[in-house]
């Protein structure tokens, strides 16, 4: 849909993110589930497949259902598995079992209506299926609100590595209802405050001094303040994005902090952290690592730690091997997406709201480990 029809669709708030003929829309406001609005043009099909998982589900699936029937004349309901542990080839499959048990043809359209796991699985299975269906992001946690649904990443894990195996694979639509947040588990609403945090020390420091002066209403989910914080996120997202689909040049710099976060979940096994709280504590050792090279004082790693701290997030790095810490963390990151030739590569802080991605000697990040984990 071209994003200049996107205003005839929703009174919510709207961010464009522009990709030619796979442009789509952002919608961001409260009880959009309910809304007619939010889902007028769509691609038309006979069958529709709302995929969820077992916390979600019970809670919103019904009322999705209910605003799509007047659309497709089938609308099945899947839920997966809850948990960072259940983004396998096996769940996989069970999206693919619920498709062809249902003779889903290649103009069924599925709905992740979900988190981050969700969302990502089956925008992959969307794009896979008959080698492609149409799919519609309908994110309920505010990490994916304001990062995993957008910008067509969809992915599994694989034991040795977080999504390491996936496609890139644009959504038709995204709609964030922010009404939906209100069931949110406290630690769920901190691990997408990391995400958020995230975009100021990458593109916009004024952003992060409203972060950081607003934390409070945003832990307390003050409307108005979630309603500008996922604004603002999806802004800067879909304008990188915009420049660099598939991460080829800056798009990387939206992984601040994810290089160190993976090796933690990978390590402490997944699940046992969330993704936004390994992100949060990433965060911490990729400023580090900056401050190490020169690019940022002191007071600015103080600075941005506290803020991650005071949203709830980790700010000391786990203990992944007690014969060699730091070498089990470099053995994890080699399978970083953005390791070239062996060598490992990391967004750094080349200054205040600027990131930039460099290769970093491995003696310096075994300082970084030892230092954040002490």
């Amino acid at each position: 849909m071209e994003l200049s029809k996107a205003s005839a669709i929703s009174s919510a708030t709207q961010v464009g993110i522009a990709l030619g003929d796979r442009s789509y829309p952002i919608l961001i406001g409260p009880s959009l589930l309910q809304s007619s609005s939010s889902w007028q043009g769509l691609p038309k099909a006979t069958q529709a497949l709302i995929v969820s998982n077992t916390t979600v589900a019970p809670l919103y699936a019904d009322a999705l259902k209910s605003a799509l029937q007047s659309l497709y004349a089938q609308v099945h309901v899947l839920a997966l598995p809850d948990g960072e542990q259940y983004k396998t080839w096996e769940t996989l499959n069970l999206i693919f079992d619920a498709l062809l048990s249902h003779q889903c043809d290649r103009k069924t359209v599925l709905f992740a209506l979900g988190g981050g796991v969700v969302g990502d699985m089956t925008g992959f299975a969307a794009a896979s299926y008959m080698r492609g269906v149409p799919f519609v992001q309908v994110p309920t946690t505010l990490l994916a609100q304001v990062d995993s649904s957008v910008g067509g990443k969809t992915a599994i894990n694989h034991p040795l590595g977080k999504n390491m195996v996936g496609a890139f694979y644009q959504p038709h639509r995204v709609v964030c209802d922010l009404s939906t947040l209100k069931t949110l588990p406290e630690r769920e609403l901190s691990a997408g405050l990391a995400e958020i945090i995230k975009y100021g020390p990458i593109a916009d420091m004024d952003f992060l001094a409203w972060i950081e002066a607003n934390l409070s209403a945003l832990l307390q989910r003050d409307p108005l303040a979630l309603s500008f914080a996922v604004k603002r996120s999806c802004e800067i997202k879909a304008h990188v994005v915009g420049q660099d689909e598939r991460e080829s040049g800056v798009r990387a710099i939206l992984n601040f902090g994810h290089t160190f976060g993976h090796a933690i979940e990978a390590g402490m096994g997944y699940g046992a952290w969330l993704h936004g709280e390994a992100v949060g504590c990433g965060m911490v050792m990729a400023c580090e690592l900056s401050h190490r090279l020169g690019l940022v004082d002191a007071a600015f790693v103080k600075g941005l730690k506290q803020v991650i701290q005071t949203a709830g997030l980790p700010v000391v790095s786990p203990i992944l091997s007690k014969e060699d810490n730091a070498g089990r963390y470099l053995e994890l990151m080699q399978v970083d997406k953005k390791t070239e030739g062996g060598e490992l590569r990391f967004v750094l802080i080349d200054g205040p709201g600027r990131a930039a991605v460099r290769s970093v000697d491995t003696t310096l990040v075994r300082q970084v480990v030892d230092a954040c984990c002490a």
